[in-house]
């Protein structure tokens, strides 16, 4: 059997990254320092995972991880944790920052995961570089792999309208990233035809250095949620 093809954008993203990872990482080892919104969203999301009661302490996914820094967050907040990013570098230097953590390289949009095995996924500034048309896909790899109750926190650059802008050089690295940026309503309505179900939506200005606003979404897998006997 030949072996699938990956997306072009998932081709020029993992390079784009395996070029600038260690200047990336240089600049950017733990985001969240600085960050107390993002802070606080991330500790809901800690107490949502907790809240339905999931059976057997199912694990939570960091996609998009990076550096690490939020799986290492997540980790020390008492979740089973691990990270996937589709950069090889990244995955290489997160585990060097974080050696008791686990971290693998892969896609969102093809999950290497069972049905209904997570109890919950974290995407901060991930869905950035995904297509329009490849984030119904990303969406619905998510809802397949949580769990019933289970939440999705994501994290992105927002705006009045959704635009797209392609870099071409970062860190003195040529590269082609592109990066998109998009509504809440936007986003809101991919995971609403992918069958998440809307919990809650934060918008945050720009801070310094930032050009555009954030915005988050807090969203669930619908559907009862088993309980142990």
């Amino acid at each position: 059997m030949r072996p699938v093809r990956a997306p072009e954008f998932l081709q020029s993203t993992q390079a784009s990254y395996d070029a600038i990872a260690e200047a990336y990482t240089a600049e950017h080892p733990d985001s969240l320092a600085g960050r107390p919104l993002e802070r606080a969203l991330l500790t809901a999301f800690v107490e949502l995972v907790r809240e339905p009661g999931l059976p057997g302490n199912p694990p939570v996914a960091d996609v998009g991880s990076g550096p690490g820094y939020v799986t290492a967050r997540l980790h020390e907040a008492g979740l089973p944790v691990f990270g996937v990013d589709a950069s090889p570098r990244m995955v290489a230097l997160a585990r060097r920052a974080h050696p008791g953590l686990r971290f693998h390289v892969g896609s969102m949009t093809e999950l290497d995961l069972p049905d209904e095995t997570l109890g919950g996924i974290v995407a901060l500034y991930s869905i950035i570089h995904v297509p329009d048309d490849h984030l119904p896909a990303a969406f619905a790899e998510f809802r397949r792999a949580l769990l019933p109750g289970a939440p999705v926190l994501l994290g992105f650059q927002s705006g009045d309208e959704d635009g797209h802008q392609r870099l071409t050089e970062r860190y003195g690295r040529e590269i082609a990233l592109d990066y998109y940026w998009r509504t809440p309503d936007t986003v809101a309505a991919h995971l609403a035809e992918a069958g998440l179900e809307l919990h809650a939506r934060v918008l945050r200005e720009p801070g310094p250095g930032e050009r555009l606003p954030r915005a988050f979404l807090l969203a669930r897998r619908p559907g009862p949620v088993p309980r142990e006997v």
